[in-house]
């Protein structure tokens, strides 16, 4: 089987879209790139942010559900997603922050590479790990960010999965995905498609006695694993489902084809492919400036539109 290509993209749940949109647009600098909605629940905002072309592997993305309670930790979740920046950046993010009143937690070392934990306005932890790795992935800065560009975040890194029994999830990672070990520190194991690095692994730990964990506002939804096109993610779902996975039918996102499907400790995966990309109904130049949905929700858009708030481009801090 054709390996993974690494993560496309990291889904989570946040609380009101203009608070997430001021965070994550005016405080980290990350570009809007679509407003969509979700398109299983069209009355809520999808939210994607990334670098300023929206390359696969660069998104972060939100479903604005105000009204969900708060996540609740425990096995079967994942609940911290990480971000890359350029080497000796995280003197710049932490005064950054701390300007404008993020909390931020001790700074750590993870796997040799200095990394600042910090709590986004709803709850969901988000790490900024300084990676050497990423200089080298394909990433376009975005003139506009309050971040200047040598210091602008380059893409995800990782996200975090705690489990009940370690070995389940990471035998499937091996035998469905083609996942390999890369180590284990501080409880903490870290499997990797590729070469490993930035944006080809995932960190599992095992929390025996803690209870199933339950998704919420500050939780992650689901994490997206790239297949190069059609073909490579038949080929992946196969595998998925011969090793007792039960994935979805092939769904049409206009921007990517998805598959989805939890492994074994229940996380929520899924299989998207790199194209045809966020450019094909937008112009690169105006990505994110206007609410664009999927052709078979065009019908609705009067509707839809009534029901998702207004929204307005924070004030771009340039602390």
């Amino acid at each position: 089987m054709k390996a993974l290509r690494g993560i496309h993209h990291v889904t989570c749940i946040s609380g009101p879209a203009q608070e997430n949109l001021n965070f994550y647009a005016g405080v980290l600098g990350m570009r809007l790139v679509k407003k969509s909605v979700n398109q299983d629940d069209p009355g809520t905002y999808h939210l994607f942010y990334a670098d300023a072309d929206g390359h696969p592997g660069t998104d972060l993305t939100f479903f604005p559900w105000a009204e969900m309670a708060r996540s609740r930790d425990g096995y079967g979740l994942s609940a911290e997603v990480s971000l890359s920046v350029p080497p000796a950046s995280l003197v710049f993010w932490s005064g950054r922050l701390q300007r404008n009143g993020v909390a931020i937690g001790a700074a750590e070392t993870r796997f040799g590479e200095h990394v600042l934990p910090i709590v986004d306005p709803h709850g969901l932890r988000v790490a900024l790990v300084e990676s050497a790795s990423s200089m080298t992935r394909p990433f376009t800065p975005w003139p506009e960010s309050p971040v200047p560009t040598e210091h602008q975040i380059r893409g995800l890194e990782t996200a975090r999965m705690s489990e009940a029994t370690l070995h389940i999830t990471t035998s499937f990672l091996e035998r469905a995905l083609g996942f390999h070990r890369i180590g284990t520190e501080k409880g903490w194991h870290r499997w990797g498609v590729g070469s490993g690095t930035s944006g080809e692994y995932v960190d599992v730990r095992e929390v025996r006695g803690a209870p199933r964990g339950a998704g919420g506002t500050g939780s992650i939804h689901h994490i997206a694993w790239r297949v190069e096109d059609e073909s490579h993610q038949a080929e992946v779902r196969e595998s998925v489902e011969t090793s007792g996975a039960r994935p979805t039918p092939v769904i049409d996102r206009f921007w990517f084809k998805s598959v989805y499907f939890k492994e074994p400790g229940g996380v929520l995966f899924e299989l998207a492919t790199d194209g045809p990309g966020f450019a094909v109904d937008e112009d690169r130049a105006q990505l994110g400036e206007s609410l664009v949905l999927p052709p078979w929700l065009e019908q609705s858009r009067v509707a839809i539109e009534a029901r998702v708030p207004k929204l307005t481009m924070p004030w771009m801090h340039k602390g």
